[in-house]
């Protein structure tokens, strides 16, 4: 009965093995983050933030973060990042962004978080936009998906680590708007649009005086008559 040499037996074992590990291996993540106290409860940790550039025609010219639950906007500042660009809290997380990056050029940036979350990890869902309008969207929470969220794994939180007191909410700045209106033009764009302003604050329209100048005239001219044909009766 004949049998493989042990040699062949090995090679096959290790091609399964190496297989199986190839399958269970998450797909790597575009943008990845680490923070230099990875740990929960942890206080003022520097988060850090790689994001690769994947276009071959425009720059990466903002990065976009969801905070996950439990930091608030308001407990995040700016670390360091490319060259002129800002940081922006809004109201669910915040923007990096400024002048375009080289093409290829990956975005790395850090920002300081108050205090971790008590929690197993953390993923900070991340849209990354280019010059040219296209947006990479990592934001799927399965590891294993086509566009995971970066993830950071925390470790258990210190003996007698305590949460602290939540900061205020961060509210969007709403679009500014010019109250005087250009040179020559009009505040109401129709004339019943106008008639109807000036009978809110109390006057009275052009086309109500003009009712009320022919009523006037009518009840002149039916004096007028009546008055002539009492005198011819009279007469």
């Amino acid at each position: 009965m004949s049998r493989f040499p042990l040699s062949r037996l090995s090679v096959a074992a290790a091609t399964a093995a190496t297989a199986v590990l190839l399958t269970a291996v998450p797909a790597a993540a575009h943008t990845e983050v680490e923070a230099d106290k990875a740990q929960a409860l942890a206080e003022n940790v520097t988060v850090s933030f790689h994001a690769e550039a994947e276009s071959d025609t425009s720059g990466i010219k903002e990065v976009r973060v969801v905070l996950p639950e439990g930091i608030a906007p308001a407990d995040v500042t700016y670390g360091e990042g490319p060259e002129g660009w800002k940081f922006t809290a809004v109201k669910d997380g915040y923007r990096v962004g400024g002048k375009e990056l080289r093409t290829g050029e990956s975005a790395e940036y850090s920002v300081v978080v108050r205090q971790l979350p008590d929690a197993d990890e953390v993923a900070f869902k991340t849209l990354q936009t280019y010059g040219d309008g296209h947006v990479d969207r990592w934001i799927e929470l399965d590891q294993n998906g086509d566009n995971p969220a970066p993830t950071l794994k925390l470790k258990a939180a210190a003996p007698g680590a305590k949460p602290v007191a939540p900061s205020a909410s961060v509210e969007e700045s709403p679009a500014s708007v010019d109250p005087t209106p250009a040179t020559g033009a009009s505040p109401s764009t129709s004339p019943q649009a106008a008639d109807t302003a000036k009978d809110d604050d109390g006057g009275l329209s052009a086309a109500a005086w003009t009712g009320i100048g022919a009523g006037i005239v009518v009840a002149a001219a039916a004096v007028v008559l009546t008055v002539r044909r009492r005198g011819g009766a009279e007469g």
